[in-house]
């Protein structure tokens, strides 16, 4: 499979600290890739260097074989991102926030109806499109998300906490709808998060972050192999773990 992201040590640094320290990986086009660390670990910051929405201070990216640096308006135009916190206006109901976004994105109004239909059926917010997203919970919020990235067609996913607050019936959809994108969808998904039992179920490979450096990349067995010996078990907390002591 060939690479969607690849990152050459890429370093960020603000006022003399280090967010983001030589970081060199790939993420393969068509898999789920789990990018883990605890909070102030550099996650957010590759996402925003990946994105063109900060530059590194060393190092360098490519995303769907562009420089964010000096292309970064193609990359938008393939690449959905789903921050911590979605902003939508309250004030507007879910299909009018879907064809302002629609609109942003000059998509054409027959096609616009079309694609924003499409999405509300996807996330599962059909009967609930009408609806004012001030009154929406958190776990329709995060779905309208998904739905606000599926009108511009991505075929890359960047989602960072998709899941943080949710309760674990809105986890599960959350999850489901993930890997259903993934499987038939075939979008490229790197799902950031500190939530390991919930990377454990949909990632194919992971990377783990800790205090600004990339301390290990590959599958799950491929790191417990390498931490734990042959026959080791699959826990990716356990993993995880021995890691973060180590670091």
């Amino acid at each position: 499979m060939a690479a969607i992201i690849q990152t050459q040590g890429l370093t960020r640094r603000y006022n003399g600290q280090t967010a983001v320290e030589d970081l060199s990986l790939e993420v393969l086009e068509g898999e789920i890739f789990g990018f883990l660390g605890p909070n102030g670990a550099g996650k957010t910051t590759t996402i925003l260097m990946l994105l063109g929405l900060t530059e590194p201070s060393a190092g360098s990216a490519r995303v769907l074989g562009y420089d964010p640096v000096r292309d970064p308006l193609p990359i938008k135009r393939q690449v959905g991102y789903l921050p911590e916190n979605v902003g939508f206006y309250d004030d507007l109901t879910g299909r009018e926030n879907l064809r302002y976004i629609a609109e942003l994105n000059r998509i054409p109004e027959a096609e616009a109806t079309a694609k924003i239909e499409s999405a509300l059926a996807t996330v599962g917010l059909a009967d609930e499109g009408d609806k004012l997203v001030g009154a929406y919970s958190r776990g329709m919020r995060q779905r309208l998300g998904i739905a606000e990235l599926l009108v511009k067609d991505p075929r890359l996913l960047i989602l960072d906490e998709p899941t943080l607050g949710l309760d674990p019936d809105g986890t599960n959809k959350m999850l489901d709808l993930i890997r259903d994108l993934n499987r038939t969808r075939g979008i490229t998904v790197m799902l950031s998060s500190h939530l390991l039992d919930q990377v454990q179920r949909i990632c194919h490979r992971v990377g783990i972050m800790i205090k600004g450096r990339l301390v290990a990349l590959g599958t799950i067995e491929e790191l417990a192999r390498r931490k734990m010996g042959e026959g080791a078990g699959l826990d990716l907390e356990e993993i995880y773990m021995r890691y973060f002591k180590e670091t």
